[in-house]
């Protein structure tokens, strides 16, 4: 069995996919408000929202457990709405050698989709595929369609 994975995820979001990636790259502290079952906190922890190298730190609940989730921004292209963040520490590193997130919003015909990529190497052949974290971030990224749509 391999030791490294991908998972992939393309979830339609009726919201606006420019708000989504705004939301990720310059605010998302404020994720917390619109999923606060999921993510109770994002703190700044070295440069600014927004900039590849910054780091960031996500407090956030999976399966009932209070976890963490320290983070550089590696990349951002502004014109294919991405942004990728490299876990540096928390409960993911527990597990995976090297984890790497990807957020894109992909635009075709009119439908804006959020596809989400989990890169990852795992430490050994008895860790999981992260399969629950990314279909906590499926949820994460309705509840923040649900809370845009609700806007007047």
């Amino acid at each position: 069995m391999g030791l490294h994975g991908k998972l992939i995820s393309a979830v339609e979001y009726k919201a606006g996919g420019d708000v989504f990636h705004e939301l990720f790259r310059y605010k998302p502290e404020n994720i917390s408000i619109m999923s606060p079952d999921k993510i109770q906190g994002c703190d700044l922890h070295e440069g600014q929202f927004g900039h590849v190298g910054s780091i960031i730190c996500w407090r956030y609940t999976l399966a009932g457990e209070e976890k963490i989730s320290k983070q550089v921004i590696q990349s951002i292209d502004e014109e294919k709405k991405l942004i990728q963040f490299k876990v540096l520490e928390g409960d993911l590193m527990e597990l995976y050698k090297d984890f790497v997130i990807t957020i894109h919003v992909e635009t075709h015909g009119g439908i804006d989709l959020v596809t989400t990529t989990f890169e990852y190497e795992m430490l050994n052949e008895e860790v999981e595929h992260p399969i629950s974290y990314l279909s906590n971030f499926i949820n994460i990224t309705k509840d923040i369609e649900t809370h845009h749509l609700a806007q007047p």
